[in-house]
């Protein structure tokens, strides 16, 4: 169960609300049927809604003290006979629906702490809340209900559309933002790449080249703690319409990003390389630079992508490969390796 001291709840709702609210049916139970909160299934008590998504927790299901379920057509015939459910095409979409409902977030009253350090010519729009010992620069830009967490420092003429939220000791330059972004603590936004002349020691030593770009965020991004976007060296970085991005990614000047992307924990992207919509990475995946990364394209956790990716494909390994390939190799290798242990 949530914690009342972190979380303020909304409800209760009936089971025809949240089948509103959810964009799913009720496939058993009284519409009226009051329900006061979500929980996991194992933890639920009655008058809780929980979420069913995978067969192999079947057991936890059936023992649930839950009211009711959402899950899938396919699920159905394995809850019990108690639970109202909630029939879904996409469980886990219904149930974060139905949570934002009982958890909405709420804007804030405006407030500035008087710690605060706000340039004279820094525009600030109704309702901003900006924490202690901030920093907002010369002609930065802060629109309506913008969050600004403690110790941040939103450099000169950076932009920040509405309702965006930044982090605790979140660091942004040469930097336009858009609405409802929400960058988290620790993130380093807009700071030059690594771009240089590489001396081989007989030059004067390495040289660097002007990184004279900005970050482009499009609505609707969320960009994970401790997250570093480095500013285009002459063309803009750009993380494109609703693209989320994990906790401690790498993201180096002049890459972009299409519309929808997801890149898991420690991701890394090299220079220039362009990415279609919603390309998917799991963790620690890592792209060369000036790569083409088609729409749709998938990769593995740990993969290395060192070529240009068609759209739709889905890759693992490293170097990486057909997901199909990538799972033989292991099967051989595994093969290969018991034959051995055999022969010692």
């Amino acid at each position: 169960m949530t914690d009342p001291r972190f979380y303020k709840k909304k409800g209760p709702f009936t089971l025809a609300e949240l089948a509103a609210y959810g964009q799913c049916e009720i496939g058993r139970g009284d519409p009226l049927l009051v329900i006061e909160d979500v929980a996991p299934l194992d933890k639920a008590e009655p008058s809780c809604v929980s979420p069913f998504l995978k067969s192999k927790y079947e057991e936890t299901l059936v023992n649930t003290k839950a009211s009711a379920c959402i899950l899938s057509s396919e699920m159905v015939k394995k809850a019990p006979g108690h639970l109202a459910l909630l029939i879904s095409k996409y469980p886990y979409r219904s149930y974060a629906l139905i949570a934002n409902t009982f958890y909405p977030k709420e804007k804030k009253k405006g407030d500035i702490a008087p710690t605060a350090i706000i340039h004279p010519s820094a525009k600030l729009g109704k309702d901003v809340v900006i924490g202690p010992m901030s920093v907002i620069g010369a002609n930065a830009e802060l629109g309506d209900h913008v969050e600004v967490g403690p110790l941040a420092v939103i450099g000169d003429g950076v932009v920040v559309g509405d309702n965006s939220v930044i982090g605790s000791h979140v660091s942004i330059s040469h930097a336009v933002i858009g609405k409802d972004v929400h960058i988290k603590p620790g993130a380093q936004i807009g700071q030059s790449g690594f771009g240089f002349f590489m001396d081989s020691g007989d030059m004067g030593g390495h040289v660097p080249v002007p990184q004279l770009g900005r970050v482009i965020i499009h609505d609707h991004v969320e960009i994970g703690a401790n997250t570093t976007i480095d500013r285009g060296s002459g063309n803009d970085t750009i993380i494109g319409l609703g693209t989320r991005i994990d906790n401690l990614v790498q993201v180096a000047h002049n890459v972009q990003f299409g519309k929808g992307c997801v890149m898991v924990a420690q991701v890394g992207v090299a220079g220039s390389t362009k990415f279609g919509d919603y390309v998917a990475a799991g963790g620690q995946a890592g792209f060369a630079d000036h790569l083409k990364i088609g729409s749709g394209a998938r990769i593995g956790a740990q993969g290395g992508i060192m070529r240009n990716v068609d759209p739709g494909e889905i890759l693992a390994g490293s170097p990486a490969m057909p997901l199909k390939t990538h799972y033989r190799q292991v099967a051989v290798l595994k093969r290969l390796a018991e034959e051995d242990r055999k022969k010692v």
